[in-house]
C-alpha cells in the first residue's frame, strides 16, 4: 500500500538533536526503523518485563507486564496504521516505548513518586519518558540518550494532545529542542494512543477475568461487552464458555480496531488534510473513535475501574507498594551515599532540587522486584502480599 500524503516521512524527518557518524554499515534502515530498534535495543524496555501492569509484582506467568502490554500495543497500532497509509515504523516505535518512563507498581508507585516530588516540581511518568529516552540511556560513547528523531519525541511527549502546561522534565526537553507543544502531533502518534487504550481495555479484562476478581456474568452488564458476547455465543453455539473468553476479548478488538479506522477515516476526509503538517495544524484529533464506541468504551472502563482497579485484593497490593517508594524515596535523601557511584555528580550533590529529581530518577528505572529487594536491603521487609 502506498504511503497516505499526511503519513510522516522518515526521508523528510526533522533530523536529530546529534549528529551521526555516517550508520551505513549498520543496516538499510530509515530514521523511523532506526528508532525502533533503539528502543528495543534499550536497557529501559528490557526492564518493562518486570514492572507492574496492573498485579504488583505477579506471581502469575500468564498476567500482563509493562512488556507485554507494550507489545500488544504496537500489535495494534501497527495493523491500523497500514489500513491507514501511516508509517507502521513510527507507529510502532511510539507504542512501544510510551510506557518507559513508568516506575515500579504501577499508579501506586506514580503516585507515590508524584508525593515525594511535590516541593521538587513534581513528577510525571510521560514526561520521565522523554527524560529516560534524552538523558539517561546512554548506549553511546559521544552524547547522552538514543538521540531519537524528532518525530519519535514529538509524539511521545504529546501522544494525548497538546501540552499547555509542560511538567519540569518536558519542559527541559522541549527548551532543549522545540517540539512545539501547543499542537497536535502526527496521525502515527494519535493512533498509538488509541491502540494504548484498545489495549487495556481488553487485555486488563481477559487479565481481571483469570484472576477472578470478577465473575463473567458482570462482564454482561456492560452494553458493548454483551453485543460482542452475543456475536460470538452466535458463531461458536456448541462451545463452552470458558473457551470462548479469548474469542470475546479478540471480537472486541476487532470492533474497536474497525471502528478506529473508519472513524479517523471519515475525520480525514472531512479536513481534507494533504500532509503530516496539516495535520499538526488542524487544531483537533483526527484519530478516533465514533460516537457510540467512545460511549461503549467509556462504559467498560468504568466497569474496570470499580471492578478490577479498584478492587479490595488490588487495593490491598497497591496500598502496601506505594509506602515502598516513598521509603526508599526517603532513604537516598538521607543518605546519598546509598546510590550507585557516580549516579550524583557536579550540583547534583549539592542542589536539593536536582538531587530529589535524580533520586526519582534511580528509583522509577526500578523494577517491581529490584525496589523490593532494594527495600529489604536498606530498611526491612517490603510486607506486600501475595500477588495473583
Amino acid at each position: 500500500m502506498s504511503p497516505a500524503p499526511f503519513a510522516s516521512d522518515p526521508a523528510r524527518s526533522r533530523g536529530r538533536f546529534y549528529t551521526e557518524r555516517d550508520r551505513g554499515t549498520r543496516g538499510p534502515r530509515d530514521a523511523f526503523q532506526r528508532d525502533r530498534d533503539r528502543i528495543i535495543h534499550s536497557i529501559a524496555f528490557r526492564r518493562l518485563r518486570h514492572k507492574t501492569q496492573v498485579f504488583v509484582a505477579p506471581d502469575g506467568d500468564h498476567f500482563r507486564v509493562r512488556l507485554t502490554h507494550s507489545l500488544e500495543v504496537a500489535q495494534i497500532a501497527r495493523t491500523v496504521a497500514r489500513a491507514l497509509g501511516l508509517n507502521e515504523d513510527l507507529t510502532e516505535a511510539l507504542s512501544l516505548a510510551h510506557d518507559i518512563g513508568h516506575p515500579p507498581f504501577g499508579h501506586a508507585g506514580e503516585y507515590a513518586l508524584q508525593a515525594a516530588m511535590a516541593e521538587y516540581g513534581g513528577w510525571d511518568h510521560n514526561a520521565q519518558t522523554i527524560r529516560a529516552l534524552t538523558r539517561l540511556e546512554t548506549p553511546y560513547p559521544d552524547h547522552a540518550g538514543l538521540n531519537l528523531s524528532w518525530e519519535m519525541l514529538e509524539g511521545l511527549a504529546k501522544h494525548n494532545g497538546p501540552v499547555v502546561s509542560p511538567p519540569w522534565a518536558l519542559a527541559e526537553a522541549d527548551s532543549a529542542w522545540s517540539l512545539e507543544l501547543a499542537s497536535w502531533p502526527g496521525l502515527e502518534a494519535q493512533i498509538s494512543a488509541l491502540a494504548d487504550d484498545i489495549a487495556y481495555d481488553n487485555h486488563d479484562l481477559d487479565d481481571g477475568l483469570r484472576a477472578g476478581l470478577f465473575p463473567f456474568e458482570a462482564l454482561l452488564e456492560v452494553p458493548f461487552v454483551a453485543s460482542s458476547w452475543e456475536a460470538v455465543a452466535a458463531r461458536f453455539p456448541e462451545v463452552e464458555r470458558e473457551r470462548l473468553v479469548l474469542e470475546l476479548t479478540r471480537e472486541q478488538i476487532g470492533r474497536m480496531v474497525n471502528d478506529l479506522i473508519d472513524e479517523t477515516r471519515r475525520r480525514v476526509a472531512e479536513a481534507g488534510v494533504r500532509s503530516v503538517e496539516d495535520v499538526r495544524g488542524e487544531g483537533r484529533a483526527l484519530a478516533g473513535f465514533s460516537a457510540d464506541m467512545v460511549q461503549g468504551e467509556r462504559a467498560l472502563k468504568a466497569f474496570l475501574r470499580a471492578n478490577m482497579y479498584y478492587h479490595p485484593a488490588v487495593a490491598r497490593l497497591a496500598d502496601a507498594a506505594r509506602p515502598v517508594i516513598a521509603n526508599l524515596f526517603a532513604a537516598y535523601q538521607a543518605a546519598p551515599a546509598l546510590l550507585p557511584a557516580g549516579w550524583l555528580s557536579g550540583p547534583e550533590s549539592e542542589d536539593p532540587v536536582l538531587r530529589a529529581r535524580r533520586i526519582a530518577d534511580y528509583i522509577a528505572g526500578m523494577t517491581d522486584r529490584f525496589a523490593i529487594r532494594t527495600h529489604e536491603q536498606l530498611i526491612g521487609p517490603a510486607g506486600l502480599p501475595e500477588g495473583f
